[in-house]
């Protein structure tokens, strides 16, 4: 039976939800949107009259596409080229999903999107579902197909997993701001030591270029390695610039929430550095400069104000 425009809006008026869902559980922006669109290939050949809660069904649909693409995709970046690390999000993306509670903030930062891949497929939809959305331990086991007390022993255990991954301590997005400044004026100044200052001690920094962009797979450990590390990248070049293709604008934005570097050239993304931050100083350094997943970052970026530069690089 065909669908009715009413049909399509109730689609539609979840759409939102649905992609949040989808990006937190798979770490990508495309590949949510084709679970989501996936999911009302479903809507449109189901009996739609005969569902009782469309929100609980479209929710059980989509997280079981995920689920089916975590899985294969365990197998797939098997033979990714260098590190793989999630798509990041520039401020302002809806698909960002809530952030009223701390919860629902934390669970789309950067750092605890490339922890959930330690997570098996199931941890992880029981996590985003419980964590970010409020769902009940009861509607998750009817979502997952599993008991109640199995879903909240799964997601007692995949909360552990995270916490124990997760930087000391946590400083305000302010804060957070300065030492990104800082970090852009130390990385600059052509010396290691201000660079050292700012960083932990076992701080980290990796890339991923998905085999389009070099970057670094395995991680520079260190505060004294990852100093020179950055150190050298914001030293110009004309490979450099060969490479992104020109001069790099680079502007202090907000990427998943907390303050991220972000190098633009002609208007396209070519860049996001997302930074964890602690207490102590910068605990690590993820940079995603794979173009296929920067798309969407210049997309959000064109629709925004952005100001003057900090400073222009390579």
């Amino acid at each position: 039976m065909p669908l009715t425009m009413d049909d399509v809006d109730r689609f539609e008026a979840a759409r939102g939800r649905l992609e949040a869902i989808a990006y937190r559980m798979l770490g990508s922006a495309s590949e949510a949107e084709d679970a989501v669109q996936e999911t009302f290939l479903r809507w449109q050949g189901a009996d739609v009259g005969q569902i009782e809660v469309p929100e609980a069904w479209l929710t059980k649909v989509l997280t079981n596409l995920c689920l089916n693409q975590l899985t294969s995709a365990r197998v797939r970046r098997e033979s990714y080229v260098g590190q793989w690390l999630p798509e990041p999000l520039l401020d302002g993306d809806p698909m960002l999903g809530p952030a009223d509670t701390a919860e629902q903030r934390e669970s789309v930062s950067y750092a605890v999107l490339v922890l959930m891949e330690r997570l098996s497929p199931g941890e992880r939809a029981v996590y985003v579902l419980r964590e970010a959305f409020g769902y009940p331990h009861r509607e998750i086991a009817g979502i997952l197909d599993i008991s109640e007390a199995a879903s909240q022993q799964i997601f007692h255990r995949a909360k552990k997993h995270i916490a124990d991954g997760k930087a000391r301590t946590e400083i305000d997005q302010a804060a957070a701001r300065r030492v990104v400044e800082e970090f852009l004026a130390a990385a600059t100044s052509g010396r290691t030591e201000p660079l050292v200052r700012l960083l932990t001690g076992d701080a980290i920094a990796i890339g991923d270029g998905g085999g389009k962009v070099p970057a670094r797979a395995r991680a520079f450990e260190g505060a004294v390695a990852v100093a020179k590390f950055m150190r050298g990248l914001f030293k110009p070049a004309p490979a450099k610039r060969a490479l992104v293709g020109g001069s790099a604008e680079i502007h202090v934005g907000s990427a998943n929430g907390e303050p991220a570097v972000v190098a633009v050239v002609d208007g396209r993304v070519v860049g996001i550095m997302c930074l964890e931050f602690t207490a102590e100083g910068i605990a690590a350094f993820r940079s995603q400069v794979n173009p296929d997943k920067l798309v969407r970052a210049t997309e959000v970026w064109a629709g925004g104000e952005h100001g003057e530069p900090l400073l222009r690089a390579f």
